[in-house]
């Protein structure tokens, strides 16, 4: 069975609102924030009425997780209302709480839409199978293609990321979701280092993220192409900010990003 769909399959807990997100392995190593994001929104997301889709996401990194053990999720129902619902989600390992999240689900309405553009060249398949920005051990990386093409051209550090799953996935919205959720995090912070020529896989700073937000505008297919597009417009105090879009290889733009990351010097 596919190692990404097993990741991204919450089980039941021992009482209610209580979830068990897979470890990723490997033993020893820390967990992929990637991981909490996507586990978080695929627990909170089994207590709402299958009519509504999350709008929005937010969560907090407090501690670093350990790879090669289950988390457990608690999700707590903040509010449901007649189209829409609020959770609240802690991730723990050994009573340690890790992350603390909020998501809000509704059901669609009609209005006003915009946000479609020409996909920027040059096409994924021309690009060399690059994967993430630096070491993944947690990541099922065989499963899938990630192509990276960074752009300084306009005097401004823009990073492209295509990427999509290589394994069979079903005709499932909420997992494209999720698969989304979990390879956009993925070196994500790195733009913040890259404006000033550092990364994060060179160790030249303390980094990781702090806090990631995302909100849902389309539905995706992670089996096909999709583009995120990311860029840092401030960074002070030890601290960087990235924002992006996660785009449709048709142009449309699936979502809107942003993160926070620490970046300081190592004394």
């Amino acid at each position: 069975m596919s190692v990404l769909l097993t990741l991204l399959d919450v089980r039941p807990g021992a009482a209610a609102d209580r979830w068990v997100g897979p470890a990723s392995g490997p033993a020893g190593k820390r967990a992929y924030g990637g991981q909490f994001m996507a586990q978080s929104l695929a627990a909170a997301w089994r207590s709402v009425e299958p009519d509504r889709m999350p709008t929005n996401m937010h969560l907090q990194f407090l501690r670093g997780g350990e790879a090669g053990d289950d988390v457990d999720y608690i999700v707590t129902r903040i509010f449901d209302g007649r189209t829409s619902s609020a959770r609240r989600i802690e991730s723990h390992q050994q009573d340690r709480l890790l992350t603390a999240a909020t998501v809000s689900f509704a059901t669609p309405a009609r209005g006003p839409e915009h946000g479609r553009r020409a996909v920027a060249e040059p096409k994924p398949e021309s690009l060399p199978q690059t994967g993430p920005a630096g070491p993944a051990p947690s990541m099922p990386l065989a499963e899938l293609d990630i192509r990276i093409a960074d752009d300084e051209s306009s005097g401004q550090f823009v990073r492209r990321l295509w990427w999509r799953a290589t394994v069979p996935l079903p005709e499932d919205a909420a997992l494209h979701t999720l698969v989304a959720v979990y390879v956009c995090d993925v070196y994500m912070i790195d733009p913040a280092l890259q404006v000033h020529g550092h990364s994060m896989a060179g160790r030249t700073h303390r980094s990781g993220t702090t806090d990631s937000s995302i909100w849902f505008h389309h539905p995706v297919r992670a089996d096909e192409w999709n583009l995120l597009e990311t860029t840092s417009p401030a960074a002070a105090r030890g601290r960087g900010v990235v924002t992006g879009a996660l785009i449709r290889a048709d142009g449309v733009t699936a979502a809107t990003v942003a993160q926070e990351g620490l970046i300081a010097e190592r004394e």
